[in-house]
């Protein structure tokens, strides 16, 4: 059977990202779906192999076509060379950020122009990547802007429950003036269009959250439900999608995990987030939609606190991983072993 090529950034070289993906190269699982390349650096994977007494080779190579696809192997495109003296596991420095952003960046080439299926990125830290002097609000919004694409959508994935975002990454009190009816319209269809495209689900059912408490109880608690969450719900339901709502996000994540929801469209980060970590904190995997590329993330960040003892636990990742391959499968993006 072909395997998809999954692309790995390696993220953060003094967070976790590099440990989580020496274990999550061992598994049976990961190269049972696909040919892992990881993105990153050859001295820190080593250190990171040595933390872990782990029996992993590191093989550099140049492009996909020298890759082994070998469980115990790790295929590297070796795009940095840090120097392991001064290096600290949970101890940034400037000049990292460059490296990180690389990764990243040649990573993405090689999906957009279809040398590998997709991409799984390990964590990084944002307030590191803006003190440095990389604007950086979020791997969605830089892959946005990488791809010239229009509106993205941020998707949380749990075996039972799977949730997109209107608003992403801003202040609580901004979010009632962010949510416009077209914005949750471009939601709505985007995850609409991602369920049957790369989840195999021809006929989703979505709901969608209010945003005020019991759905605004009809203009008491807010007037958002009836003159903004509506009018979308309403546009996409006369252009043919399953959907309902707003109802009640303090009830409805229930009934989501029922499994009568396909997916719920959140209006908010944390009513999103909240459920989804509540659900599968490990096992949560961070999903872009709405790029012309496939892109999947671990749903956790760097943990500083952890790097470099050997204790964190590479299950997100692994999930990740997966996701992106059942994902390039569905959209046909795979190559010959």
């Amino acid at each position: 059977m072909s395997l998809p090529i999954i692309g790995i950034t390696m993220g953060d070289p003094v967070g976790i990202g590099p440990e989580i993906i020496v274990k999550a190269l061992a598994q049976k699982e990961v190269f049972a779906c696909c040919r892992p390349l990881v993105f990153g650096d050859a001295n820190v994977l080593k250190e990171a192999n040595r933390v872990l007494n782990a029996p992993c080779n590191i093989n550099p190579v140049r492009g996909v076509e020298e890759a082994k696809g070998t469980r115990g192997m790790i295929d590297l495109i070796e795009l940095s060379h840090i120097d392991l003296n001064g290096f600290r596991f949970g101890t940034p420095q400037k000049p990292y950020a460059t490296q990180i952003i690389r990764y990243l960046e040649t990573a993405l080439s090689f999906a957009k122009d279809g040398r590998i299926g997709g991409m799984a990125t390990c964590p990084v830290n944002k307030g590191f990547l803006n003190d440095a002097g990389y604007p950086f609000t979020g791997h969605t919004e830089f892959l946005a802007q990488r791809t010239n694409s229009g509106p993205v959508v941020m998707m949380l994935v749990t075996p039972r429950l799977k949730v997109t975002l209107v608003t992403i990454h801003c202040a609580l009190r901004d979010v009632p003036g962010l949510i416009t009816p077209e914005r949750i319209m471009d939601t709505i269809r985007i995850t609409d269009d991602a369920l049957k495209r790369s989840f195999g689900i021809p006929n989703p059912k979505l709901a969608v959250a209010s945003l005020n408490p019991h759905a605004g109880e009809d203009g008491l608690f807010g007037d958002e439900e009836k003159a903004t969450i509506l009018p979308a719900i309403n546009g996409c339901r006369r252009a043919g999608v399953n959907v309902e709502g707003p109802l009640a996000s303090d009830s409805l994540f229930h009934f989501a995990t029922e499994g009568i929801y396909d997916a719920v469209v959140c209006m908010y980060h944390d009513q999103g987030l909240i459920p989804i970590k509540l659900m599968g904190f490990k096992k949560a995997v961070n999903v872009t939609l709405g790029l012309s590329i496939i892109r999947t993330s671990v749903d956790h960040g760097t943990a500083y606190d952890r790097a470099g003892t050997g204790t964190a636990d590479p299950s997100s990742l692994i999930e990740a991983i997966i996701m992106a391959s059942g994902m390039a499968r569905a959209r046909g993006k795979t190559r010959a072993p």
